[in-house]
């Protein structure tokens, strides 16, 4: 492999051209880390007029590579198509001649480039990665051609992944627009349903203040906030206590079936599904509330779990939670909102639409799975000179 290594500060330049806001047009692109994604793209755009900015900020354009210097484990780089200006806590990177913009992004986001940012971070609540560190990073520099061959070729195995996300989107997207065609809008209840309170229906679980003391390497999961993952719970680094250790905690079982959301912190309301063939002891810990729905119960589980998603339910919980610097909600608030009841029979026809979506996901997750593998066979790859 005939290919040169070179820091990045010789063959890009850390372009970080500081503009005042006042010097700027009111309808001038500004970007803020939260306006990039994890996946390499721009989710939304800000003008300086609407997002009011006040402070310096760094020029940027179609030439360059917006990196996200806070918390760079979160991958927040991007190739924006447009100028404007961006937060200073993103570098703007421009490539010199013979390096390819491309290539230097897909190399930004590998696993090892990321690893490296997050060890040479400083900061212990909000790390940041200084551009000194950042020009200083080694990179593997073949001829150009070979360059915008291996960057064509890693950007179509991500657009596969691209395509297959949006497609798991739009089947999310599907359910939401079924649930309110068939039950109406919750907050106007157009169809007048009767009205009643969930803690009339069912009960709020809390948790157990399992002693992180106790914790080991193996033994039962104890599910915490940080386990929620929206359709289902990630059990990747979670907690685990030993069984001889759980004393009081053992009557904090979950049960397959059990919603569970955050009750606690910034995230606050998030979701969290236990699995209907759950066939492990798994235990709930404290800040984080359980909707368990006993048999013969007015409402059906996937009903209940589209209303507790649905912004009508979550603005009622951040409407008691939200004000408090650090918002807190109590199983008693999460059951005190009234929600429309439909009648079982109509909320069982949904609850049949849901599981057939939710075996199409299962599909889309798996294949997104395998498009993941692939896409990271193909880095790898690329970067060792055997693509």
């Amino acid at each position: 492999m005939n290919w040169s290594t070179n820091t990045l500060g010789s063959v890009a330049i850390l372009d970080r051209q500081s503009v005042h806001p006042y010097e700027a047009d009111a309808e001038t692109s500004y970007l803020g880390l939260e306006h990039l994604d994890s996946e390499g793209g721009i989710d939304s755009v800000e003008t300086v007029g609407s997002a009011e900015i006040k402070s310096n900020k760094f020029h940027f354009s179609d030439r360059h590579i917006l990196f996200g210097k806070l918390r760079p484990y979160l991958r927040k780089i991007a190739r924006p198509d447009f100028s404007g200006i961006c937060s200073t806590d993103i570098i703007p990177i421009l490539p010199k001649e013979g390096l390819s913009r491309d290539y230097l992004f897909h190399f930004l986001r590998t696993p090892e480039a990321v690893e490296l940012a997050t060890s040479r971070s400083s900061g212990a609540n909000l790390p940041r990665l200084s551009p000194k560190q950042l020009a200083t990073f080694q990179i593997p520099l073949p001829r150009l051609a070979e360059q915008k061959r291996i960057a064509r070729i890693l950007d179509a195995a991500d657009a596969l992944r691209a395509k297959r996300r949006e497609s798991l989107a739009s089947t999310e997207s599907l359910l939401q627009s079924t649930f309110l065609d068939i039950f109406g809008d919750p907050v106007t209840n157009p169809m007048g349903w009767e009205v009643t309170r969930i803690g009339s229906i069912i009960k709020v679980l809390g948790g157990f203040a399992f002693k992180s003391a106790d914790f080991a390497e193996e033994g039962v999961p104890i599910v915490r906030i940080s386990n929620l993952a929206g359709d289902s719970i990630n059990l990747e680094n979670c907690a685990r206590i030993p069984v001889s250790a759980l004393g009081k905690g053992a009557r904090f079982k979950l049960y397959p079936g059990d919603t569970l959301m955050a009750m606690s912190g910034a995230t606050t309301g998030k979701l969290g599904h236990v699995p209907d063939e759950l066939n492990d002891d798994w235990y709930l810990n404290q800040r984080v509330g359980a909707f368990r729905v006993p048999q013969g119960a007015a409402v059906d589980r996937q009903y209940l779990r589209a209303l507790l998603k649905s912004s009508f339910y979550q603005d009622h919980v951040w409407n008691l939670a939200g004000g408090a610097a650090q918002p807190n909600i109590s199983g008693k608030q999460l059951e005190s909102a009234e929600i429309p009841v439909p009648p079982l029979d109509l909320q069982h026809r949904f609850a049949a639409m849901v599981e057939a979506l939710e075996q199409q996901k299962v599909l889309q997750r798996a294949h997104l799975a395998e498009l993941d593998t692939l896409f990271a066979s193909l880095q790898a790859r690329a970067f060792r000179g055997d693509l």
